[in-house]
């Protein structure tokens, strides 16, 4: 009997210093790929990029073109990309997100590249216009996605707001009137009439 009740007591000084089965830890959190555009950080680099380059690309077209359509379109660029930059860098603040610095990418760094040295007049205004249907068509892609399916509510409500400002922008720089550049004279030869 007494050997029963000291197993018993051993068995309860045991069953007390067991411990209780813990669930196994949450597994961790996925890495947020920084170029990922549906990832906050990505998003809101390649918009900024995209807008820097509608703004500097405006600022260009103001001084390399005598096109009125162009210089009306480059003050709209210039005008509403500030204002999308500005709301997005508020968003991002509100959010507890630190906003990138107002740079260019390689590729929008290369396309102001291009159109610098496009020169003026109607040869700067085609490339000007190609430019703008090629950045405005991909900053559409990135804001309509992020729109979707972006992981912060504050930046997906601007990227909606945007989507409709740059449809406009994509509509403009297709339509605009832009002469290719005049043909250069042709060479005429002693001898010949004209």
């Amino acid at each position: 009997m007494r050997k029963m009740a000291i197993a018993l007591g051993g068995a309860l000084v045991l069953a007390g210093c067991r411990t209780t089965p813990t669930a196994p830890p949450p597994p961790p959190a996925p890495a947020v790929d920084p170029s990922n555009p549906l990832f906050a950080p990505g998003y809101m680099t390649q918009a900024a990029s995209g807008d820097q380059f509608e703004i500097q690309s405006g600022q260009l077209a103001h001084q390399r073109t005598q096109n009125a359509a162009v210089h009306s379109f480059a003050n709209m660029l210039v005008s509403d990309h500030t204002r999308v930059t500005q709301t997005m860098m508020s968003a991002a603040q509100s959010a507890g997100l630190t906003p990138p610095p107002p740079t260019l990418l390689p590729h929008h760094q290369a396309m102001l590249d291009q159109l610098r040295a496009a020169g003026s007049g109607p040869s700067f205004d085609m490339a000007f216009q190609q430019a703008q249907v090629q950045a405005h068509t991909e900053a559409l892609t990135l804001h309509q996605n992020y729109a979707t399916s972006g992981d912060n509510p504050a930046l997906r409500t601007v990227a909606s707001q945007a989507v409709p400002v740059i449809q406009t922008h994509l509509q403009h720089a297709q339509m605009l009137n832009v002469a290719p550049p005049p043909a250069p004279p042709p060479i005429r030869r002693s001898g010949e009439r004209g």
